[in-house]
């Protein structure tokens, strides 16, 4: 006669303490997930300004690029920046005047142009030639932090060299 040992596992459901364990690991990745959520979401606005402040940058970029400055005949729309903190002037009228703030639906940003001439001094980034002046052009803006606006600004700078057509 032989003996049959027969091992009988059910396996139709959860324990009381395996649901209790699922819970409680449940309940931490949500408590984990509501208190990122804050933190989520001031990367998402910090991306957002980052973003627009590009735009704004690279649009004045094409404004700039759009101005005459030419030999023949000698036309200079472009103009230069006397220092670090002027706008660029030619024949004493300020070409890309700064924007504090820029206009509606972009107030709570700032812009200004800044052009160099690659001829003077020691030029533009060691290249000095008379026909190159390099434009650059910064957008500001106050970020979000965890308590509101920031107290520094942040910004997004674009530099460009060109050359008179």
């Amino acid at each position: 006669m032989r003996h049959h040992m027969h091992q009988c596992f059910d396996q139709r459901g959860m324990t009381l303490v395996e649901i209790l364990i699922a819970a409680a690991v449940l309940m931490v990745a949500l408590v984990g997930l509501a208190s990122g959520i804050p933190i989520a979401s001031y990367g998402i606005q910090e991306g957002s300004q980052l973003t627009t402040a590009t735009f704004l940058a690279n649009q004045r970029l094409e404004q700039v690029r759009a101005a005459a400055w030419t030999s023949t005949p000698a036309v200079d729309n472009l103009g230069v920046s006397a220092s670090a903190t002027a706008a660029p002037q030619s024949g004493g009228v300020t070409r890309f005047p700064d924007e504090s703030p820029v206009a509606a639906p972009y107030t709570q940003y700032t812009r200004q142009v800044r052009i160099t001439d690659c001829g003077a001094g020691a030029g533009c980034g060691g290249l000095v030639l008379p026909d190159l002046r390099q434009v650059t052009i910064t957008v500001s803006y106050a970020p979000l932090t965890g308590v509101g606006v920031g107290a520094s600004a942040k910004s997004a700078i674009v530099t460009m060299l060109v050359t008179r057509r």
